[in-house]
């Protein structure tokens, strides 16, 4: 059967699309994007997280620029969530958290960062005034404090006022400054946010990750060494778990792909590793996480034998395979790829999409039953935008601009 680049196929994904839009546009509280619970309604005990408010800027200016009315309104909530409750303008940055009754945590935390980072750049692409003016504070922001020239690397997180920083480096937080300096170069055409994306990659996965059978080391001390035996009293930790977690390790091979890309579209020769390292991550995941017990899905986090940890199906690891898939079949053209999206497809409709209550569930327990082990909710629908749209769009130029570009479906056949 072929899926990919039929307009038939390429139509079932929209229609999906504007169901989990709709879904989502349930979050819009006062101070910016609250988190969703399993009912789709929002849960005020949990506040208002910059990382959702920031992706779900991302996700509304991509709908805005597909059309869907009421989505640029949504654009505009963002901005101004960003510009107001959630931004310290007394020491510049944004907070991790506030409520209606003001900050719940002023710390200041690069991968939420990296998020504004990547919600104004897709915002930029809409022509919303704000737009811009958001997305030049928040480079100024991510140069100052999170770009470390002397690393060439990202740093991890920073007090309120930006006097102490951590001593520890991650590799989520650099894997989605990968995914924003992506969309800035795109938004700025200023090369050098190409050249750190490189940068990252070729610390975290050619280096490191290569050299340990693609299971990605995602903490590091101020050396970039790898702490192993990080959070081994925290394993389900949601933003460091201990040992790896496949989902990123999939997730990063489509971004090293959308930077092959890149460089492709400018008449350069991308390092050959860039394809040879997604490749890799791609066929690790499966290996490791796949189904390891016997039931389908992928098991949330693995030892460095390749053992599964924590065992629970969380949603975004087989989102992020499906766009991945996607991506190295564009590159490669191998019907393998194909074939495993359109398996994890029949997985999703089967156990995740929840057509009841909207959206899918965030998390599965090992006989693939809802559970919240580790997530509580629908928080948002970032992620599933990644297996609903970018099977739809050329790898270059990224999400929102290849969007905004005209560009949806412009592979179909």
């Amino acid at each position: 059967m072929k899926w990919f680049n039929t307009l038939s196929h390429n139509r079932w994904l929209e229609q999906e699309t504007d169901r989990i839009l709709d879904f989502g546009k349930n979050a819009a509280v006062q101070t910016g994007f609250g988190w969703l619970g399993n009912n789709g309604q929002v849960r005020s005990d949990m506040g208002t997280h910059l990382w959702i408010t920031a992706r779900m800027l991302h996700v509304y200016a991509v709908a805005a620029n597909m059309g869907r009315p009421g989505a640029y309104a949504l654009v505009e909530h963002g901005i101004n969530a960003l510009n107001g409750p959630l931004r310290d303008s007394q020491h510049g940055g944004w907070y991790a958290c506030v409520n209606d009754e003001g900050v719940i945590d002023a710390s200041k935390q690069g991968y939420q960062h990296f998020f504004v980072l990547l919600g104004a750049a897709s915002a930029v692409t809409t022509g919303h005034p704000q737009a811009r003016p958001l997305l030049d504070e928040a480079i100024a922001v991510i140069e100052r404090y999170f770009w470390s020239e002397e690393e060439q690397m990202c740093l991890e997180s920073w007090d309120e006022a930006f006097s102490k920083t951590e001593d520890y480096r991650g590799g989520n937080a650099n894997m989605h400054a990968v995914e924003a300096f992506l969309i800035v170069y795109d938004v700025t055409h200023d090369r050098k946010w190409l050249d750190r994306a490189l940068r990252i990659a070729s610390v975290i996965i050619h280096d490191v990750a290569r050299k340990g059978d693609y299971r990605v080391n995602e903490h590091f001390d101020t050396h970039w060494n790898p702490i192993r035996d990080y959070n081994i009293d925290n394993p389900a930790h949601r933003f460091r778990a201990y040992g790896g977690t496949p989902g990123h390790w999939i997730e990063w091979g489509r971004l090293m792909l959308h930077l092959r890309a890149a460089l492709e579209a400018r008449f350069e020769t991308p390092p050959e590793w860039l394809l040879e390292d997604a490749k890799g991550l791609f066929h690790a995941t499966i290996r490791d996480a796949w189904a390891p017990d016997g039931a389908d899905g992928f098991v949330y986090s693995v030892g460095w034998d390749g053992k599964p940890i924590v065992r629970e199906r969380v949603r975004w690891p087989i989102v992020e395979a499906m766009g991945t898939a996607y991506a190295l079949y564009t590159v490669t053209g191998e019907a393998q790829y194909e074939t495993w999206y359109q398996t994890w497809w029949d997985y999703c409709i089967k156990y995740l999409m929840d057509y009841e209550n909207g959206s899918w569930w965030q998390e599965l327990d090992t006989n693939n039953e809802v559970t919240t082990k580790v997530w509580d909710g629908k928080q948002d629908i970032y992620h599933l935008l990644h297996c609903l749209v970018i099977p739809r769009l050329p790898l270059a130029p990224g999400l929102a601009p290849a969007v905004a570009a005209g560009l949806l479906d412009s592979l179909a056949k």
